[in-house]
């Protein structure tokens, strides 16, 4: 991101695998992950705030409703002490480094008291080892959250380079800026057939 910066960092770790990691007959159905749907991008005097937060509540409980119990939400944490790159960036946004258990990195109260899996990453892309179990081979991944132009963007990409098969929900994603939004939407479109930018009807109806 530019203005507010991609708004992430670097090792994965996960709440026990709850509702089984694979189908037993037939193709895997989809699976949703719900990026980042946390505090920091919703409130309005963080300096991470995504303008549409508020917005894509409404599509993301559809999708959570329509996708139950294949749902993973995910949050961004930071790291206990930044490596590499990432000490830059911390020094940048020295706000954010703070524990796990932060009020900043709490789901937004719509999703606080979700009984689905959860999903912690220090990191920008969610993709990983344990989405990747919950997907299943030849699993499609459905992504929504925020922010568009960062998280969504960097899962969606590595989850493509797997193999996977890929929807973004345009109308259940928010980004930094409308502009951002719809030129990282632009970007996914270029890696069809792999991604697909689809509609929150569209999703429904399959």
């Amino acid at each position: 991101m530019s203005a507010a910066p991609c708004q992430h960092g670097a090792s994965v770790s996960a709440a026990p695998y709850q509702h089984g990691a694979s189908v037993s007959a037939g193709p895997p159905a989809a699976w949703l992950a719900v990026i980042d749907m946390q505090r920091v991008f919703a409130e309005a005097d963080s300096p991470w705030l995504a303008p549409r937060f508020g917005e894509i509540i409404g599509p993301v409980s559809q999708l959570v409703e329509a996708f139950r119990p294949r749902v993973t939400f995910t949050r961004f944490v930071a790291p206990e002490v930044p490596s590499g790159g990432w000490q830059r960036y911390y020094h940048l946004w020295p706000f954010a480094l703070q524990p796990p258990d932060a009020r900043i990195y709490e789901l937004v109260d719509d999703f606080a008291a979700q009984p689905e899996q959860m999903l912690d990453a220090t990191t920008f892309s969610k993709w990983g080892p344990e989405l990747s179990e919950r997907v299943g081979d030849g699993g499609r991944l459905v992504l929504a959250g925020v922010s568009t132009d960062c998280c969504v963007l960097s899962t969606a990409v590595a989850a493509a380079d797997a193999g996977v098969e890929v929807q973004v929900v345009e109308d259940a994603c928010a980004g930094v800026s409308d502009v951002s939004h719809g030129q990282a939407l632009d970007i996914l479109r270029l890696y069809s057939p792999l991604v697909e930018v689809v509609s929150l009807a569209e999703v429904l109806r399959q």
